[in-house]
This record gives structure tokens, sequence and C-alpha cells, in this order.
């Protein structure tokens, strides 16, 4: 299958440049096993494919929401079948603490929060041929304020936790401390 004649119905809306190194780098990820970093696409990729030229392309910004529509329709699109929308969060699991966007992400199939990057994507579900067709892709990232909030969470939860375990009955060594005086309301 020739990938540039794929991408071509992109044309009218990125740059030729842009055109000839996502083919290059599509090539690449199709022949890629294991992880895909940006120095095995370079690798990868041949002639006119080098890591600069990788690093080139993902700081260029492109529609995407825009490109995969416009492919959708141009190459994937059939009338007669029932389409549905649908959202999801998808969790990749990655090691390391210098990615932007590293957190810790509940993922379903482990069962439990685990250390990566999370992805909200909207996709179109085809009913008949049971495909999905993702068309917008944006990463899930948390602000500060979103962190300080969940690790307060997780400080009170672990106090009421150790409060839980305590033994029966008046703690050694406590004190008996004087009730303050209650003022009654006028009613």
């Amino acid at each position: 299958m020739d990938i540039v004649a794929l991408l071509q119905c992109l044309q009218p809306y990125v740059p030729a440049t842009t055109l000839r190194q996502c083919s290059r780098i599509v090539r690449a990820l199709l022949v890629m096993t294991g992880r895909i970093t940006m120095l095995g696409m370079s690798r990868w990729a041949g002639t006119g494919g080098s890591y600069r030229t990788i690093q080139r392309l993902f700081a260029t910004v492109l529609p995407w929401g825009l490109l995969f529509w416009v492919f959708f329709r141009h190459h994937l699109y059939c009338p007669g079948d029932v389409y549905l929308v649908a959202g999801d969060d998808v969790i990749v699991t990655k090691a390391g603490k210098h990615t932007h966007g590293l957190d810790r992400f509940f993922a379903s199939l482990y069962g439990k929060p685990v250390p990566g990057l999370a992805f909200f994507t909207l996709s179109l579900v085809s009913v008949q041929a049971r495909r999905a067709f993702p068309l917008r892709v944006e990463p899930v990232v948390r602000s500060d304020a979103e962190k300080a909030a969940r690790k307060a969470k997780a400080a009170a939860k672990k106090v009421q936790a150790s409060s839980a375990k305590r033994r029966p009955g008046r703690p050694k060594g406590s004190k008996n401390k004087p009730k303050a005086d209650e003022t009654l309301t006028p009613e």
C-alpha cells in the first residue's frame, strides 16, 4: 500500500514538507517493533527521516481534528453505515520522571493506579463494521491544584485508616480535658 497516496487527501490542509515528513514517519511506524521512540523512528525512516526531521514534525502545530476527519471522510466513510460517537480514556504505562503529563492513572487492565500517560479519545464507531475511528486525541494533564488535592485526600485517608486501627478503650497516657462551657442560644 502506498502511504503517500493515502496522505494526498490531506494536501490542502498541510504544507508539502510536513506531508513528506509524515509519509516517511508513517512508513517507519508500520515496520517498527517494540516501543516507539523518536530515535527508533529515525533509524527505521531511512533517508530523509533524520532525528532532527522527526523533531521538526513533532514541533509543528497541526489541526489534528480536521486531519482525522478529512482522512475518515475520504478513505473510511461508508454512507450506508450507522456511526456512534464514543469517548474513552486510554492509559499508556511509562517509566521515568521527566515526561510531560506523567502521573498515576487508574488502569482497568491492571485494576489499580499505574504510572503513565492518559489520553482521552473521541471516536466514531461503525455499528456494522464494529470498528472505531479516532477523531480527536487529547492528553490528560492534571494541574498542580488537582495533584495537591489528590495528595491531601490520600493523606486524610491514611490518617483515617491509622485511627481506625486503634485498640478499644481509652489510650494510655491520655489526660482529662475540661469541657468548655456551652453558651445556649436564646431560642
